[in-house]
């Protein structure tokens, strides 16, 4: 067993001077299979340890429930970091931000108007209580301390940017102590006003959370805590994107710049990110600063390592860096190899909308319900409600898309985004709105509020109520396999399918170990919607970019037949998709 420790100037490993020299990698962003191979490139960059968060909503999607299954296997994640020689570092929030849907807070939690998030509010406390319970045993037998890997664990999570509850921070520190975390303790933020004193107690080691001038950031630091090693927990080489913006990227020499200045001045780091990975599925967060801006699939991150796991110019300039103060492994990973592009058509097809109606509404007297009250808390959703007659339909707001149909008739969309509330209804008829949760607020204010059509819903000024919803299961499949039908040959107009529907195509596979390592799936001519490989959710695609590809990780891939199946929200120009050799996320930054 061995001991880690807060020095005068140093982190102590069994009392010796330790640098921590980490990169960030999400266990839940990763196809299990591959989190191996991501440890393994990490520890041939220089790095001597692994950071991740720990998202509580993936983990507990239901109240009372927690997961540990598959990609949610903590234990075995921390276990590979050990098995490659690695320490540890974990960040379980219970709030984590990182662009993940709801900043990993449960929908659920939220359902209770009078639960005060981040916070020493009872009720709030009484469920992070619940989540502790469950996940603290896993990091506590791999502490450091007890033959593990795990050397440090963070207390909530940049919380001087949100509040300064010190009886919230102390709940979690004396919740960590009593299930047994013997490692050093730590909060970070952002060197900037009061953040640090406010997100920290006496007695917890404070950290930083900065990209550039570093030497600033760190004395910064050192102003507020005189003692201690200084260190920088989230060093940002990186930045995520949104839908319809630019790709972001930075230099590679400037970023392996700040590194070295960072390891000149004698700080630990962690690298956010080293690999990024993908958000699959519907896990994507959203920013709202007055204009509600969702995440796109990808995580790249413009990290050192892509998103399907290969080393870039950032990568090779950081160990340069990283060789100068420590040493190296000799061994370098190779860069991504070259493989022919291959096209697969849809050829079969289901009515998104039909299929859902065999699925049971929930009825809710009076206005129209958020789309929490049906169960279901990410994904597609259809109200619906039986209209006398037209007019305009006003809502307060649509969260955060919505495709109107009367009588299964386009009638348009609105956005969210674009703070769209109202549409002009023809007639009356039988109404049905397709509405998509885009993703979750993540940072600030708006965290935890419903999504689905927010009432009033008012047509002429007059308030419509007694609405029916559906959640659209996407869970699995089969209903929509069963429902699908043959697409014709050709057809007069164009060789697209319809939207909203679900499309099947099969392809041919060698496998995980083969050719099939990993692949991208390029979507062009479609316009908006999910894909799947064998029932597993990629994540969205949109044709507004910057993403052009979703990444396949190999191991999805069959040896023999394989499904691929796309959800197209609006109708596409082709029938035809393409698995390509490399990612397309659109016109850099520069």
């Amino acid at each position: 067993m061995q001991t880690f420790a807060i020095g005068s100037r140093d982190f102590l490993l069994d009392g010796e001077p330790f640098r921590i020299l980490s990169g960030a990698i999400h266990y839940f962003r990763v196809h299990p299979d591959l989190w191996a191979d991501r440890i393994r490139k990490a520890r041939l960059m220089g790095l001597n340890t692994i950071e991740t968060y720990v998202p509580w909503n993936e983990h507990s999607p239901a109240p009372g429930s927690f997961r540990t299954d598959g990609g949610l296997d903590l234990g075995r994640f921390l276990d590979l970091v050990a098995a490659e020689g690695m320490r540890a570092i974990v960040r379980p929030g219970p709030y984590i931000c990182a662009e993940w849907d709801n900043g990993g807070l449960p929908a659920w939690l939220f359902t209770d108007p009078a639960i005060g998030v981040r916070s020493s509010e009872p009720g709030y406390l009484a469920a992070v209580d619940g989540f502790m319970d469950q996940l603290l045993p896993i990091v506590v037998e791999r502490q450091v301390t007890r033959g593990g890997p795990v050397v440090l664990f963070q207390i909530e999570n940049e919380y001087g940017a949100y509040g300064s509850d010190k009886a919230y921070l102390q709940h979690l520190v004396d919740t960590a102590k009593r299930a047994g975390v013997e490692v050093p303790l730590f909060t970070c933020d952002q060197p900037f006003g009061t953040m640090i004193e406010d997100g920290s107690l006496p007695g917890l080691h404070k950290t930083g959370t900065f990209g550039s001038r570093a030497d600033e950031r760190l004395a910064f630091l050192r102003e507020r805590q005189p003692d201690g090693p200084l260190m920088c927990a989230e060093f940002w080489n990186g930045w995520f994107d949104n839908w319809g913006t630019h790709h972001h990227t930075t230099d590679a020499a400037a970023s392996a710049a700040e590194l070295d200045a960072l390891l000149a001045a004698g700080a630990s780091v962690n690298i956010y990110m080293f690999h990024g990975g993908t958000n699959f599925g519907f896990t994507n967060g959203a920013n709202d600063k007055g204009i509600y801006e969702p995440t796109i699939t990808s995580y790249d991150y413009d990290a050192p390592l892509t998103e399907d796991g290969h080393p870039t110019d950032k990568y090779f300039a950081f160990r340069d860096v990283i060789a100068k103060h420590f040493p190296v492994p000799a061994e370098v990973p190779e860069r991504r190899a070259a493989v022919p592009a291959s096209a697969v058509p849809v050829t079969s097809s289901a009515p998104l909308l039909d299929v859902a109606a065999a699925s049971p509404a929930l009825t809710v007297p009076g206005s129209v319900p958020p789309s929490e009250a049906t169960g279901q808390y990410r994904g597609f959703f259809v109200y619906e409600r039986q209209l006398d007659r037209g007019g305009v339909l006003t809502f307060s707001e649509i969260r955060d898309r919505a495709q109107f149909f009367l009588d299964g008739f386009p009638l348009g969309t609105l956005s969210r985004e674009l703070g769209e509330r109202s549409i002009v209804l023809p007639g009356g008829g039988l109404l049905q709105v397709l509405v998509e949760d885009q993703g979750r607020v993540n940072y600030g204010p708006r965290i935890g509020e419903a999504k689905g059509l927010a009432g009033p819903a008012l047509l002429d000024g007059v308030e419509v109520q007694d609405w029916s919803v559906r959640p659209v299961d996407l869970s699995s499949l089969a209903a929509f396999r069963a429902a699908a039908v043959e697409l014709p040959a050709g057809r007069s107009g164009g060789t697209g399918v319809a939207g909203p529907s679900v499309s099947f195509a099969t392809f041919d596979g060698d496998g995980p170990a083969g050719g099939s390592a990993g692949r991208y799936l390029r979507l062009d001519g479609w316009t908006k919607g999910n894909a799947f490989i064998n029932g597993f959710n990629l994540g969205r695609y949109w044709s507004r970019g910057p993403q052009r590809t979703l990444y396949v990780p190999g191991p999805l891939i069959r040896e023999g037949a394989n499904e691929l199946a796309v959800l197209e929200l609006q109708g596409s120009t082709t029938r035809e998709v393409r698995f390509v050799a490399g990612p397309d996320l659109g016109p850099d930054e520069k």
